[in-house]
């Protein structure tokens, strides 16, 4: 009994021994919530922004494809000079351009029809410019979800150095009451030994997860489309909710929200409609060609009935009737492109069905993971306190407590994992059904 209360005296003179922190110096962090880290990815990352551009461009190109249905005019201006009264030459100059002339003119080229191939090439640049469109929020969908998964990566990483540091200064304060037991002769120096093992194993642990939250601010800067990587407090979100019970209203969500599905529905259908285009290749096209000028000045010996003015205008009509099977060859490989582009569609739609199945499975099983943790959190607890009452009274080897102290060190580390897992595990499960915003 004596023995008993000479041990409980020189612990509560060695309680009151701060353990050594390893740290890093304070700083001044910047607020930050989940909302305003996603609003900063949307506002700075240059991935969406490139997409931005691209469907811009892509959006001109329907301008492009319908200027065929307006007239083409151009302005020409001719000058030539010519011996007079020469009426043979090598090459393409005739008669008539070895005059001293003059003249200035307008030239007109209208398209009147092409029997609907024109038609069908504006609608494969609209389809086009609409699945950049959705390429767009497919950009901006994974941005989100990387914001989400380093948020909440750098959430677990700043519990795990608290939970780290509280081990440290428990293990420290463990350490010095069994040192000062081994002064006074009540302790043997293997438990001194034991516990400083103990409290290096803690340092150590402290300086990974240190560590490992310097990655994570990488992570999330980079996430954000950040050039800087800056210090933040993190401010905790709503708990998620559990995910529902049935897998098939997500696969149904899924299948209507995920914009990866649209664009490659609009990507068929451009492919569609450039595969006609292409078939109307073989239909003739009908031009209208007008010309009109003036001629101040003209110098021809021979002539003296040419006007100072001039017009005129035709219609063309092209009609194809052998090119070596150009027209089909290109009207098969349009064909060929377009059940390839069906079965990319057939493909990601499978792909997709198969991720959410495993998105719902890993937030069922990380959502059934948090109570089971908690309850390993408090046994832990209750184990370590009783451990370290029997150790008080002489009952129990420093075994029993370092190994308590092991086990509630790991289950602190599993409860903070399992909940931000699960944070994670729900974004991740609503990415794949296109409705994380």
């Amino acid at each position: 009994m004596l023995r008993a209360l000479l041990i409980a005296a020189v612990l509560m003179s060695a309680s009151c021994v701060d353990g050594q922190d390893i740290g890093t110096p304070n700083l001044t962090p910047v607020p930050l919530s989940l909302q305003q880290a996603v609003a900063l990815a949307l506002n700075n990352h240059p991935q969406i922004e490139a997409s931005r551009n691209i469907a811009a461009a892509a959006g001109q190109r329907v301008v492009a494809a319908r200027a065929a249905y307006y007239p083409t005019v151009s302005a020409e201006i001719t000058n030539s000079q010519g011996l007079d009264g020469s009426r043979i030459g090598a090459g393409v100059l005739s008669a008539s351009r070895l005059f001293n002339r003059s003249g200035e003119g307008l030239q007109l080229s209208q398209l009147v029809t092409d029997f609907g191939r024109r038609h069908e090439l504006v609608a494969n640049s609209r389809y086009l410019a609409e699945a950049e469109d959705q390429n767009t929020q497919v950009t901006t969908l994974d941005i989100v979800y990387g914001v989400n998964k380093a948020y909440f990566r750098l959430l677990e990483a700043q519990s795990t150095v608290r939970v780290a540091r509280e081990t440290v200064h428990a293990r420290q304060t463990t350490a010095d009451q069994i040192r000062a037991l081994a002064n006074a002769n009540l302790k043997s120096l293997v438990d001194v030994q034991f516990a400083d093992v103990n409290l290096s194993q803690a340092q150590l642990m402290l300086i990974r997860a240190q560590d490992a939250v310097k990655r994570a601010k990488a992570d999330l800067a980079r996430a954000m489309g950040q050039d800087d990587v800056s210090d933040y407090e993190l401010q905790e979100p709503s708990a998620a909710p559990a995910p529902i019970s049935t897998l098939r209203p997500l696969l149904s969500a899924a299948i209507q929200n995920r914009p990866e599905l649209r664009e490659l529905q609009l990507r068929l259908q451009a492919a569609e409609k450039f595969e006609q285009a292409e078939r109307d290749l073989k239909r003739p096209v009908v031009s209208l060609i007008a010309v009109a000028g003036g001629l101040p000045y003209i110098n021809n010996p021979t002539s003296t009935s040419i006007p100072m003015g001039y017009e005129g205008a035709g219609i063309n009509v092209d009609i194809p009737v052998f090119n070596g099977h150009l027209f089909s060859a290109r009207a098969q490989a349009a064909h060929y492109e377009s059940l390839a582009q069906d079965q990319r569609l057939r493909d990601q739609r499978q792909a997709l069905e198969r991720d959410v199945r495993a998105a719902w499975i890993a937030a069922s099983t990380a959502y059934q993971s948090i109570p089971v943790t908690e309850q390993f959190l408090h046994q832990a607890q209750t184990a370590l306190e009783l451990a370290q009452g029997r150790y008080n009274l002489g009952l129990s080897s420093i075994v029993e407590i370092t190994q308590a102290q092991l086990n509630l060190t790991e289950a602190e580390i599993e409860n903070v994992t399992a909940k931000y897992e699960y944070q994670s595990a729900y974004a991740g499960l609503q990415y794949t059904i296109g409705a994380l915003h």
